[in-house]
């Protein structure tokens, strides 16, 4: 963990590096003050000699300023380190998490990783600078200090050193206890974001059905299961505060009784006992910001775990050695393909798959909810590897290729369409980066875009919201169809994305397929029999297997569920979920 973590302090060494470095020389200057302190009492004041008061008060005053000089320095570079640190820790997760397979992005709940990238971060920011700064300055102003009172007198240290180890074991008893607490923690931050996160992008839904109340409540009891295990965890740590003022006290106490016999032994100056006194306020507040710095660790260890989590995550799909880098053609074969989402759970979600498909055919895919249908196109895209046999595009295996290379050349209209802030030219070049504004145009006429666009005031530098929530349902489909089409695809998947748009619409979309792009392959999935009816072949899924592939006319005739299905839409029931 501290390997993966230390790996992205990156050009943030060299302020690392100087901030201790200046603390060190701040605590040195601090650490030398005490002791000429005793000198302008025991050589200056007692001996009444005012010359040495001012010599020894001119040092004292270099000391001083010198301390300050190293302090700031240290301050600045702790807080550039700290905040550099900060940046590249969401920057190397940002950018692992783009590496991620949806596999791999399955593993963690959309909130998780908001936490990771915000909250936690921030908790590592915060304590890295403590370690940098006053991780460094604390323990070796306790060494310095302690060194200084053996010079001074050996037997009154011996006090120090009983304290430190009643210290040490009880806040090792109180980080054993609080560290899982603060794991749960950040777990329960999770549904936290989670709870809010569902309510504001389902706010229409919970308006609509007047579920207000019910989310209220949601968010209450997880907020409140933050609250209490925050308490369990603040309760355990609010001992470090009552150990820390006994042990300050008790040597005080004991510095004051035993001093005081020492002085009238003649043994110590009481230049000597003030200077002890300064000493062990110096321990005794470097024991305090110690504890302070223990109570960040024992947080922050917590959020390390976690990312360290999504940066050691290794995709699940990676290029080969030698990747292919064109796509010859749209041909598509499947042969004995078996996928499932858990490997070796043995529950397939596609089984014994063989299929070929012509370059510049047009399919259809039909069948019921949960058949297995959006997982079947997930494997020419290789957003997902097969579990057995062998998926090819082109005739090559798609896991010879390169991934972006495919994925340009495989173009997906997912069942969930997302557009992003920014204005519609901006949403259809994500297609492609570079493209006209003549070539975004030509991509909507031929997704019927244009329709709607062309009625916006802006036309199309018409400002689209987070989420596309100022467009419609079918206006979204129809944009991402365009955004797909832009970028020349061999094969077009169309994952149920014209469920939003009225028939006349699809209809129109699909005729501009067959005459604006007849070299592409194109795979429509749909609920709708008008939709693929006209389609070269029909691919019949159900169960995770093929129970029929062929032209519209011959499955009326031959597949049964085919049948029954065009029979109820016919019949007036709509789309059919078989």
């Amino acid at each position: 963990m501290l390997k993966t973590l230390y790996r992205q302090i990156g050009a943030y060494k060299k302020e690392s590096i100087l901030t201790p470095i200046f603390s060190a020389l701040e605590v040195l200057m601090e650490i030398l003050i005490p002791f000429v302190t005793a000198l302008i009492i025991d050589k200056g004041i007692s001996a009444g000699n005012i010359q040495k008061v001012c010599q020894y008060g001119a040092l004292m005053l270099l000391l001083a300023f010198l301390s300050l000089f190293f302090g700031i320095q240290a301050g600045r570079y702790a807080a550039s380190a700290s905040s550099g640190f900060a940046c590249n820790l969401r920057e190397g997760m940002f950018a692992n998490i783009q590496t991620f397979s949806f596999s791999n992005i399955d593993k963690y709940s959309t909130a998780g990783l908001i936490t990771r990238m915000t909250t936690d971060v921030t908790n590592i920011q915060n304590a890295y600078q403590m370690i940098l700064r006053v991780a460094v300055r604390a323990p070796l102003m306790l060494l310095c200090s302690i060194f200084m009172c053996f010079v001074i007198h050996a037997k009154l240290s011996l006090i120090f050193l009983a304290v430190l180890i009643f210290l040490a074991v009880i806040l090792l008893t109180i980080m054993k206890k609080a560290m899982p607490i603060f794991d749960e923690v950040f777990n329960r931050y999770d549904d936290l974001n989670a709870s809010v996160q569902e309510n504001v992008s389902g706010i229409r839904v919970v308006k609509a059905f007047v579920r207000e109340d019910y989310e209220k409540e949601k968010f209450s009891k997880a907020a409140k299961n933050l609250y209490r295990l925050f308490v369990k965890a603040e309760s355990i740590l609010a001992f470090n505060n009552p150990v820390m003022m006994l042990s300050i006290y008790g040597c005080i106490i004991s510095l004051s009784w035993f001093g005081a016999r020492y002085i009238t032994e003649g043994t110590l100056t009481t230049g000597n006992l003030t200077s002890l006194f300064s000493y062990i306020m110096s321990m005794m507040m470097s024991l305090m910001i110690l504890s302070m710095i223990f109570v960040m660790i024992t947080l922050s260890a917590a959020s390390a775990k976690r990312i360290t989590e999504v940066l050691e995550e290794t995709a699940d799909l990676s290029n080969p050695d030698c990747p292919v880098l064109s796509v010859p053609d749209g041909r598509i074969d499947f042969y004995q393909v078996s996928f499932s989402y858990q490997e070796g759970s043995g529950e397939d979600t596609l089984r014994h798959i063989d299929l070929h498909i012509k370059a510049g055919e047009t399919i259809g895919i039909i069948g019921g909810t949960g058949c297995g249908k959006s997982s079947l196109i997930s494997l020419i895209s290789r957003l997902y590897d097969a579990t057995e046999g062998t998926v090819c595009v082109g005739g090559l295996d798609v896991r010879s290729y390169d991934m972006d290379c495919l994925r340009n050349q495989v173009a997906v209209v997912l069942q969930k369409n997302v557009l992003f802030s920014g204005t519609i030219l901006d949403n259809l070049r994500w297609g492609k980066e570079d493209a006209s504004e003549e070539e975004c145009m030509e991509a909507c006429r031929q997704a019927c875009a244009d329709e709607f666009i062309e009625q916006f005031p802006d036309k199309y530098h018409t400002w689209i919201e987070q989420g596309g929530s100022n467009v419609s349902g079918g206006q979204k489909q129809r944009l991402c169809i365009a955004r797909a089409l832009l970028k020349k695809p061999k094969v077009l998947i169309l994952d149920d994305s014209t469920s939003a748009v009225d028939t006349a619409t699809d209809a129109k979309i699909r005729q501009s397929f067959s005459t604006q792009i007849p070299g592409t392959t194109k795979l429509i999935i749909s609920q709708r029999i008008c939709s693929v009816q006209d389609a070269d072949r029909i691919l019949v899924l159900d169960d995770g297997q093929i129970i029929g592939f062929d032209t519209h006319e011959h499955l009326l005739r031959s597949n049964a569920i085919y049948r029954e299905i065009y029979d109820a839409q016919m019949q007036g029931s709509g789309d059919f979920d078989h």
